[in-house]
């Protein structure tokens, strides 16, 4: 049979079931997989195991078989070996046109039928059959004392036994048969998730080329190719095998989709967000490897030195006000917002989140999924959350003036609010604010400070070295020779720990922009970017560059990552 999911997942689109009696028949069931359940809807007629054999046929074009009408091929053993069929779990019926027409039971199966086209040397044309009447068929066809025109498959079990005796055969069961392991696309895709997890990925990209199929591992904010990506022609099937995992339509190839898988590597769970967008040559498919335990850093692993931390934890501390933090996609902010939640996160306190989506369930907090199909917007959730008498509010983004105006009512209410905003520094957080309609007046009185931040990767701890850096370096960091003083410039050489890259893991570096009297009043005033970031620095802000190159100096990066994420003072103003 099919994977499960699939098989209930075209039985709702062709209303052969509904959603609802999916989801009361499961409840009253022990066990509650989706095996389970597809046994429990053919037990009560739903649908028989021939109409499961037809619709997933119709579904991927292909000719589908009932090896118990008819009669079965004299001599099955002459266009297909007993140790391969049983291997494959194929059945041959022909050789026409030199291709051989064999029954197979998984659509998503690929790997089987070039397995098998390159044993034999002949092209294979696969058709769709139930698994048990494929098995039962091999048992019986291939025993030479067997009249091959009997049916292979009767409701009535006795009848079954007086046609099909196993007592004296040599057989091998497998208990996982009819589990996912035995599949190998299945297999394929948990060793690709498997081993980008082990190599500290947090991204796979699979990119359909012209030519060839592209797997790409984002380890460290770097995309680096896996060095034996899946042949082109099992694009499909690959593709077909994450769509089914991650809840989404395989049928639409039109427009993008979300999904969501968990997974247990080497017994830690997994939640990988799926995206998949149509494009020339197929559906790229990227997976967000989002790992439990790195989103409850503390606030030190974040990359804050200790004069900064404490300038962080008082703003995180207040009573009521808003703080945000700032950085383009895959700066680390949702990271930085769950380790503030985590520290702030006490008994007394009653904290309520909004995510788009919740990427890690927090003990003790409430969190609120956005479901925009339903209205359950950012907006929406925040005027409901309000009644809900919370001590701090978290919003994942503030996309809109709806969205800001809520937060900014609620921080002047006495709430504390922390959320995020796509902006490149501290200071430019007002006048995004600003730019979306939020009255100048009501952002100087409800922000507290804003936090800009990038992701570093940080010098190898197995295989760093010091060394001196050139006049180059010097230049670029105001230093010269005479002033280097105790700094500890360092790079990593190389080794198997890292993947000989010299770098292992990310940390941030931050512009932390705290509001005050002088600050406040510009902003009442409509000060520029420009005249806020030049003020900030006047009253002390350290900007991302500067705080890097700290950093750099410390010998916990290097100077080539600071210079990458970060811009120089003009280009910045």
């Amino acid at each position: 049979m099919a994977d499960a999911s699939l098989i209930l997942q075209l039985a709702k689109r062709k209303e052969l079931v509904q959603s609802e009696q999916l989801l009361a028949m499961r409840d009253s069931m022990t066990d509650k997989s989706d095996d389970a359940l597809v046994n429990t809807l053919i037990d009560r007629g739903f649908f028989s195991r021939e109409s499961i054999v037809d619709m997933i046929a119709t579904e991927f074009s292909m000719s589908s078989v009932d090896l118990t009408r008819g009669a079965l091929p004299a001599s099955p053993g002459d266009l297909l070996e007993l140790r391969l069929a049983k291997r494959f779990n194929a059945f041959p019926l022909s050789f026409e046109s030199g291709a051989l027409k064999i029954a197979i039971s998984d659509p998503l199966d690929f790997e089987s039928i070039d397995n098998l086209s390159h044993i034999l040397n002949v092209s294979i044309n696969p058709v769709l059959a139930d698994k048990r009447q494929i098995e039962r068929a091999i048992d019986v066809a291939y025993d030479p004392d067997r009249n091959r025109s009997r049916k292979l498959y009767s409701e009535n079990e006795e009848e079954l036994a007086d046609q099909v005796d196993i007592s004296s055969k040599n057989v091998v069961l497998d208990t996982n048969l009819d589990g996912e392991e035995d599949a190998p696309i299945i297999r394929l895709v948990q060793v690709i998730i498997a081993d980008a997890v082990r190599q500290r990925a947090s991204d796979i990209h699979f990119e359909p080329l012209e030519n060839r199929f592209r797997l790409r591992f984002r380890i460290d904010g770097v995309l680096q190719d896996a060095p034996n990506p899946p042949p082109k022609r099992l694009q499909l099937p690959v593709i077909s095998r994450i769509k089914v995992m991650g809840k989404m339509s395989i049928a639409e190839k039109r427009l993008p989709q979300d999904g969501r898988i968990q997974v247990r590597v080497e017994g830690k769970e997994y939640d990988l967000r799926v995206s998949s967008l149509p494009t020339a040559y197929g559906e790229s498919i990227v997976m967000r490897i989002l790992d439990k335990t790195g989103l409850m850093k503390g606030l030190p692993e974040l990359g804050f030195l200790s004069d900064d931390q404490d300038v962080f934890e008082q703003m995180i501390s207040l009573p009521d006000g808003i703080v945000l933090i700032t950085g383009p996609t895959g700066s680390g902010k949702t990271t930085t917002l769950y380790s503030c939640l985590n520290y702030i996160n006490r008994s007394d306190c009653k904290i309520i989140t909004v995510e788009d989506p919740i990427e890690y369930q927090m003990s003790g907090i409430n969190q609120v999924p956005v479901k925009k199909d339903v209205g359950m917007d950012f907006a929406a959730a925040l005027k409901s959350m309000l009644r809900q008498a919370p001590n701090i509010i978290m919003i994942g983004e503030i996309r809109d003036l709806e969205t800001a105006e809520i937060a900014i009512n609620a921080s002047l209410t006495g709430h504390m609010v922390f959320s995020t905003l796509h902006t490149n520094d501290a200071p430019s957080a007002v006048t995004r604010l600003v730019d979306l309609g939020v009255k100048p007046y009501l952002v100087a009185t409800s922000l507290r400070a804003s936090v800009a931040q990038r992701l570093v990767r940080c010098v190898c701890q197995h295989c760093s070295e010091s060394y001196a850096p050139n006049a180059y370096e010097l230049q670029v960091i105001g230093m010269t020779p005479s002033s280097l003083g105790s700094t500890n410039f360092k790079k990593g050489k190389g080794c198997p720990e890292c993947g000989f890259a010299g770098n292992k893991g990310r940390f941030g570096v931050f512009e932390i922009f705290p509001i005050n009297e002088e600050v406040e009043r510009m902003i009442y005033s409509g000060g520029t970017s420009t005249q806020l970031r030049t003020l900030a620095k006047q009253l002390g802000m350290r900007t991302m560059r500067e705080d890097g190159i700290r950093k750099v100096v410390a010998g916990l990066t290097t100077l080539e990552e600071v210079l990458a994420v970060t811009v120089s003072e003009f280009k910045a103003v």
